[in-house]
């Protein structure tokens, strides 16, 4: 192998690994609205050269974002795309609590034709500002935007100029953009071009104008209530462009906001801190002698159960009551098996009622019979010829005299 192909194959592989771990840094305001667009034009140009022909522009990319070294995002943070052809965006409000503190968040970017991936690091500097929090806030509902829709510059900027014209403030920023769908809204059908509908809060520096207060009277109170939309002059501001529920509009003064200090508990042994690592545990651990733990499992139920067999045997052979129910249990089966022997060698003769009080074939009368090696208890009701030899003349009574 020649040197100039060792040198152009060292300075590829140098460029794809710079492209793969480029940096961003961003600057965004602590209370105001960061909004960040995952370009795919951009990240093509990251995926090394795909040896088959096709058409690259039109490469469906998807892309993944995390904070580094954790499987997920910061919870201010959040991210959507909506289909692999769109770009991705990550949108949120970071807190006076992010400032100062870089978050490095790492997009991973996927080439679902080629299946190649290109990284990338977007290093987030939340900055200070002096107009943070805007003293009024106000929150609108507009049904007819979806969240990717309401992120787009052009369309924030027509929403911020409309609220402006209403509300007429110095300063006015976006504050957070949340979906419907993140406060246990329904995802809306495919039909009508119906949309999921966007929370979207706004700061300013000045009290709420009469029209956004005109949703506070009683009139428009009740028509909320039956579920009515309320009669507001400025809605038509809005309408041309943007739906506006104003029974989900919320106005709130953070000067009349009474804070609420919760403590926070005291970690445990077990929990880390919040930016602490992980110590695993020494690999010279002392052995454990489970022999006690056995005893106390085997030996305490067996010398329970031992204990409640002997207190039954003694109730049952040695205590009064015990041996009378013995006793009488004894005589039960004495009695029952005497019963039972002498109903297999009785004597009497059966009840004239089972016996046949004629001959069925001389039409003579028939007496009982009960000869001693005779079994009466397999005798039949009915007499056959064969046993005529074995009946015997039964005695009759005429006018007070016996006769055979």
């Amino acid at each position: 192998m020649s040197s100039a192909v060792v040198a152009v194959w060292l300075a590829t592989v140098i460029t794809i690994l710079s492209k793969s771990h480029a940096e961003r840094n961003v600057y965004p305001s602590a209370g105001v609205l960061f909004v960040h667009v995952l370009e795919r034009e951009y990240f093509k140009g990251e995926f090394p050269l795909y040896p088959k022909s096709g058409d690259a522009t039109n490469d469906p990319i998807t892309f993944n974002t995390n904070l580094m070294g954790y499987p997920d995002r910061p919870g201010w943070l959040r991210y959507i795309q909506r289909t692999p052809n769109s770009d991705g965006v990550l949108y949120g409000s970071p807190t006076s609590e992010h400032v100062g503190k870089a978050t490095i968040i790492e997009i991973t970017a996927y080439n679902r034709r080629t299946f190649e991936t290109a990284r990338n690091n977007l290093v987030i500097n939340v900055m200070a500002t002096e107009e943070f929090p805007l003293p009024y806030q106000a929150e609108f509902y507009i049904k007819n935007m979806n969240v990717e829709e309401m992120l787009a510059s052009e369309v924030l900027g027509d929403f911020l100029g409309a609220v402006k014209n209403v509300w007429q403030p110095e300063r006015l920023n976006a504050i957070n953009i949340t979906s419907a769908l993140d406060r246990g809204g329904r995802v809306p059908l495919p039909i009508n071009n119906l949309k999921e509908g966007v929370y979207v809060m706004v700061g300013a520096d000045v009290p709420f104008s009469s029209c956004l207060r005109e949703v506070e009277s009683p009139h428009n109170q009740l028509r909320c209530s039956q579920e009515m939309e309320p009669v507001i002059s400025c809605d038509k501001k809005f309408r041309a462009q943007f739906h506006i529920d104003w029974c989900k509009i919320s106005l709130v003064d953070i000067n009349k906001v009474i804070p609420v200090y919760v403590k926070r508990p005291e970690l445990g042994p077990g929990v880390l801190p919040e930016f602490g690592d992980y110590n695993p545990p020494s690999e010279s651990l002392k052995s454990r002698d489970y022999f006690t733990d056995f005893i106390v499992t085997l030996a305490v139920p067996s010398a329970v159960a031992l204990a409640l067999l002997s207190m039954l045997g003694y109730t049952m052979c040695c205590r009064r009551e015990g041996v009378i129910q013995l006793v009488h249990h004894s005589s039960i089966q004495k009695s029952t098996k005497e019963m039972r022997n002498m109903s297999k060698n009785r004597e009497i003769s059966w009840p004239l009622s089972t016996l046949p009080v004629f001959n069925p074939v001389s039409g003579e009368v028939v007496p009982p019979i009960h000869p001693d090696t005779y079994e009466t208890t397999s005798m039949p009701l009915m007499q056959t010829q064969t046993n005529l030899q074995n009946q015997i003349t039964i005695p009759q009574q005429q006018s007070g005299k016996w006769y055979s």
